[in-house]
């Protein structure tokens, strides 16, 4: 008598051992149906910036491990509802941008996703759908009657993206209210004209979620599943995507690949096993392997992998040999990105240099990086809060190299 052992599905399997998993709606369910056949399973992206950030790659790899394991993504951009704002993880309303401003960041963050997705094979090939092609012409009477009648307001009430801003007496407008019904009505449209199984989102979406998988039963009887993923943080507790510097971009127009490159490098120790099972392609057996060798050698594997992914392989080479020559004590800072400052800025203090570079770092904190020599200028240390930007220190080409602790190196060009 043979015993037929059940193993979970390929994809949740990979998608739990790298730390993506946080919740389901139906595991079991969602497990056969995917050991079954061939599914669709649909990402929305907000578009309210001309690019995404490093905070979104999470839900990119998951599209990129749908496609991996044989499945279909539908990428979901959301030009309806970014007219509109998530109040998801939101202190106060958005702000709400013009029409053409939402269509040109639409197709920059199109053209970003591409380049993660594989668009060549026609089985996985990404579908790119945007909302308010079905959104914009709702009539308000008939959706009421057809899809409001299948929320309730108690239940409305009781989800976190809700009851967090009211607990905190911040307001609320009916727009942003209207949300999660419209977030519910777009997995409905996907699953009536795509045959869309799987929607998946951080753990924050996971009302917006569990009311589109119920809105397709009651509407339509149709089975279908929900999948969220853990919220990143970092070590250091700050927000995955965010740093002192800003946003980390994924358009190189606005975030440089020596920085993007650079900021991989940087990550905390704490945090590179798990950032190598997120957001690199290599496999678990491999990455087990590299755990026990040096952290910088596994920080900089990372670095090299992620960008690769997202600039191409001559791209990483070239910014981690940029880095290799910045962090030289002889590096003039020749190959570093460079950013421009005004002529007029000569003959300004070292305090007031850095806050144009740097308008995160205070005055404060930029006197104590002096007094702990953690600034110099062409490998110089500077240990005088009243050092001045003068002509002498600019080289033939119109450039000086500006350093800022250890990890930070400036091509300060005039």
């Amino acid at each position: 008598m043979y015993i037929k052992l059940s193993l979970m599905n390929h994809f949740l399997k990979e998608f739990k051992d790298r730390g993506y998993y946080y919740q389901c709606t139906d595991e079991k369910a969602l497990d056969k149906k995917l050991n079954d056949q061939s599914i669709k399973g649909y990402i929305g992206f907000d578009c309210t910036a001309p690019s995404l950030h490093v905070g979104s790659l999470l839900q990119i790899m998951c599209l990129r491990l749908l496609q991996k394991h044989g499945h279909k993504p539908i990428v979901l951009l959301g030009g309806g509802t970014t007219r509109i704002g998530d109040p998801s993880g939101k202190d106060k309303t958005r702000k709400i941008l013009e029409d053409s401003e939402i269509e040109k960041n639409i197709k920059s963050i199109e053209k970003i996703l591409k380049i993660f997705l594989k668009t060549n094979d026609k089985k996985v090939s990404p579908i790119f759908v945007n909302n308010y092609t079905w959104l914009k012409n709702l009539n308000y009477i008939s959706f009421l009657r057809d899809i409001g009648k299948h929320f309730t307001i108690n239940k409305m009430l009781s989800f976190d993206s809700v009851k967090l801003r009211l607990e905190r007496e911040q307001s609320l407008s009916y727009m942003e209210f209207n949300y999660m019904i419209l977030q519910a009505y777009d997995f409905l449209e996907l699953n009536n004209n795509e045959n869309c199984l799987l929607q998946i989102g951080g753990s924050d979406q996971w009302g917006n979620i569990v009311n589109g998988v119920e809105l397709i039963k009651r509407h339509s009887s149709k089975e279908v599943y929900g999948l969220t993923t853990n919220l990143i943080t970092l070590a250091s507790g700050a927000k995955m995507g965010k740093t002192e510097s800003g946003a980390i971009w994924l358009d190189k127009k606005l975030f440089s690949v020596f920085d993007y490159w650079q900021f991989w490098r940087n990550t905390d120790d704490r945090d590179v096993l798990k950032f190598l099972k997120m957001f690199t392609d290599l496999n678990l057996i491999e990455i087990n392997k590299i755990s026990s060798q040096d952290i910088n050698h596994q920080k900089i594997i990372l670095a090299n992998e992620a960008t690769s992914m997202l600039h191409g392989a001559e791209a990483s080479v070239e910014a981690a040999q940029i880095a290799k020559n910045s962090f030289s004590e002889n590096s003039t800072g020749e190959n570093l990105p460079g950013t421009k400052i005004d002529k007029s800025n000569i003959g300004k203090d070292i305090i007031n240099l850095i806050t144009i570079i740097d308008k995160n770092l205070s005055k404060s904190e930029i006197r104590r990086l002096v007094k702990s020599n953690g600034i110099k200028i062409n490998n110089q240390n500077i240990d005088d809060e009243k050092f001045i930007i003068s002509k002498n220190i600019i080289d033939k080409n119109k450039f000086f190299k500006l350093s800022i602790g250890k990890k930070r190196h400036f091509k300060i060009i005039i």
